[in-house]
Order: structure tokens, then sequence, then C-alpha cells
């Protein structure tokens, strides 16, 4: 009996969670008339996204965001590297406090940091920047937690192997940590992309132009009273926006969930 509450309840939540989007794909591929006529015979029709693409900038939107994304996820690798494989095969003193310090971001809120952040992009002089954007997110504590997870888990044995064939300590780093957390990368890779491609507030404090605007920010504008109020069009924009991270997410689900699924609870 209880096994079967808990698959009702399931099927519910999942009713509640994707009814938003059915609605949204519906709206996208509808005349707007047909906005709130839920008609099988209502035609189908590409005009909404026609028009969404031509009433906004989203080809600058989507450059912006891909540039902003691909800037994040590279320094992130190239950072939480080193110092993840540090933190689980290098002994050096303070090693357990300095890793506890790192994981305290975990637990600060960025919207706690914008004002903090804004006043030092304003110093730098990166003020309506991509890499103003970028700059607050390219050390990030889970991926270096993540990644430590990955490294404690490799077999001490391939290592040594690789030190007694020469390899430095960059060497073993590159040749046999990396590719065996390559899942973790990909996990980790998607879970980076997505929450900066809907990153909403620190892009609109800091970008005030079209040529550094995200698609958060971009749709936002667009979707906005001053632009009047369109649900197919608008949905038919948010289908856009969304599209790049709903198919990245089901081409490497599987390893998304393995992932996590071995890294994270060890």
């Amino acid at each position: 009996m209880t096994r079967t509450l808990e698959i009702i309840g399931a099927w519910m939540l999942a009713i509640l969670w994707v009814l938003p989007l059915l609605y949204a794909v519906w709206t996208a591929f509808h005349p707007s008339e047909y906005a709130t006529n839920f008609s099988l015979f209502a035609p189908l029709t590409l005009q909404n996204f026609a028009n969404a693409w031509d009433a906004a900038p989203f080809a600058r939107y989507f450059l912006n965001t891909t540039m902003l994304v691909s800037l994040i996820l590279v320094a992130q690798f190239l950072l939480c590297t080193p110092a993840a494989f540090a933190f689980a095969r290098m002994n050096f003193p303070g090693r357990d406090i300095v890793f506890g310090i790192v994981l305290l971001q975990l637990m600060i809120m960025p919207d706690v940091l914008l004002v903090g952040n804004y006043r030092t992009m304003a110093r730098l002089g990166l003020v309506d920047s991509i890499l103003a954007i970028a700059l607050p997110y390219l050390g990030s504590a889970f991926g270096i937690f993540l990644l430590r997870q990955v490294f404690r888990s490799v077999p001490q044995e391939l290592d040594d192997a690789a030190r007694l064939e020469g390899s430095s300590l960059l060497g073993r780093m590159w040749r046999v940590y990396v590719p065996l957390a390559r899942p973790t990368y990909i996990a980790y890779g998607l879970v980076s992309v997505s929450y900066h491609w809907n990153n909403f507030l620190w892009p609109l404090v800091i970008t005030n132009s079209v040529s550094t605007r995200p698609l958060t920010v971009g749709l936002a504008v667009f979707a906005s009273t001053d632009q009047g109020i369109d649900w197919s069009i608008i949905t038919a924009s948010t289908l856009m926006t969304s599209a790049p991270l709903l198919v990245a997410f089901l081409l490497f689900q599987r390893q998304f969930v393995q992932s996590f699924m071995r890294a994270g609870i060890k």
C-alpha cells in the first residue's frame, strides 16, 4: 500500500512539474488565439519562433551566453582539476583546514555578494562585460569537492605505475586521473552550464547593453510589458532559450546520474 501511494505521489509531482512545459509547447506551436483554446484541430505553426527571433537580438544573446558559459566552464576545469588533485593525493601542512575553508564557499549565497562584487568590477573597469559576469564563478568549491571525491577513488596502484614509468606530477594527473574522471567532468559540465545559462540576477546587475546581455536578461527584457504580451511569442522564445539545455541533458543524462551516484556519496 505504501509503495502504491509513493508511486501515485511521484506521478502527481511529475505531472505538476511538466504541465508548464506542456503549456509552453502548445502555445509556441499554435497561433495566439489558441493560447487558451485547447482544440485538437488547432493549426500548427512555426511563425511564433520566427516572430520571436525577429523581435529581439536573440542571435547576440545566444553568442553572449555561449561565450559566458564556455569561459566559465574552461576556467573551472583548469582551476578545479589541480586543486582537487592536490587535496586528494598530495600531503601538505594544513591540507584539511584549507579544504574546509574552500568548502565554506558552498555556504555563502551568491546574492549576498552582489554589492561587493559590483564594487570590485567597477574598480577594475569591467562593468558591462562578459568577463565581469564570469569572474565571480571561475573558482568553484563544488567542482573541487566533486573532483576530489573521484580522484580519491582512483586506485593508488595506477598512480604508482605511472610514477615508475617516469611520469611527472602533472603527467600523472592528466594521464591517469583526468581520463578516469571523464563521466564526472561531463556531469559537472552539465551542472555548470545549466546554472550559468539560467543565471539571472548577477548578469542583470552587471550588464546594461545588448552587446553583453545573456539570454536570461534578454528574455526578461523581451517579455516585459513594454514589449506587449503575446504568450505565443513569449513561450516560443522561452523554448528557444531552453532547448540547448534540454538536448544536452537528454544526451548525457546517464553519465550525469552515474557520476553523482559514484562520486557524490563517497
